[in-house]
């Protein structure tokens, strides 16, 4: 059922969660954080429509699911919104030993909190990642997830922005140069979705971004090794050390407030 466009109920809209929900690979430096992402474009849909929409975005890039239970559920209670999307668990996934059923289980009690206070709920199961070798081992456990994560919403009248679905995900040019985030495409076509999926009216269209030109094997081999010594190596001594990414960031976004049409800063 799709909300007529200048009737969308939202008036204040909460995201929660990591590094997906922040924004990263889609970055922005004139903006909080230095990042864009989804939860920004939904919320500027959402505003062009209704000028007073509130908008806050408490995630934080590296957030294991406890942590943001522990650091975002309160808070975003308590800031009242009708809306609220909520990613959580991919970081745990990606780790050794993260079980897909007892991270449902917790997601369980977390949507329950977030929908007994009447607000509408978004969830996100995870995409399709046969196609990327960094994440390809974990795709029997994001499987099992996703399929808890089913239950989950339909259980307690949440919504899943069906990522797993969303063919188009599996583009390369979706990603970012880390092979871990969604790039500005991918964060466009999720946003999408999550429109989409609440039923809103919206202006975004879907964008096609040409395909990446065929690379010789060699090439193969000199990029793997640029990303491996860019990318995988930093993370690596993170874990190795206990750190996170975002340990020193904070949400972009605290409390709700008003959202202006995007702009990029001409060159």
């Amino acid at each position: 059922m799709q909300h007529p466009a200048l009737e969308h109920p939202y008036t204040r809209y909460v995201a929660l969660g990591d590094s997906f929900t922040e924004g990263v690979g889609d970055e922005e430096p004139q903006l909080p954080n230095g990042v864009r992402g989804w939860a920004d474009r939904v919320a500027e849909e959402l505003s062009r429509t209704r000028p007073d929409l509130g908008y806050a975005n408490l995630a934080i890039r590296g957030r294991l699911l406890q942590q943001i239970v522990d650091e975002q559920l309160e808070p975003a209670i308590a800031l009242e919104p009708d809306l609220i999307t909520i990613s959580a668990g991919g970081n745990d996934l990606i780790r050794p030993g993260g079980d897909p059923d007892a991270l449902a289980a917790r997601m369980d009690t977390v949507v329950g909190r977030l929908r007994a206070t009447g607000a509408e709920v978004v969830l996100f199961n995870g995409p399709d990642i046969a196609m990327t070798p960094v994440l390809r081992g974990i795709r029997g456990k994001v499987g099992i997830y996703n399929a808890n994560l089913h239950g989950i919403a339909a259980k307690h009248g949440a919504r899943i922005a069906d990522m797993w679905s969303a063919r188009e995900l599996q583009q390369p040019r979706m990603w970012a140069p880390d092979r871990l985030h969604f790039s500005p495409f991918g964060h466009h076509a999720i946003a999408m979705l999550v429109l989409d999926v609440l039923g809103v009216q919206h202006e975004l269209t879907a964008m096609e971004p040409e395909p990446l030109p065929a690379r010789s094997w060699q090439r193969v081999r000199l990029d793997d090794l640029h990303w491996a010594r860019e990318h995988l190596a930093p993370w690596v001594v993170r874990r190795l050390r206990g750190q996170s990414s975002g340990d020193t960031v904070q949400p972009k976004r605290p409390v709700p407030s008003p959202v202006l049409p995007f702009q990029h800063l001409e060159e």
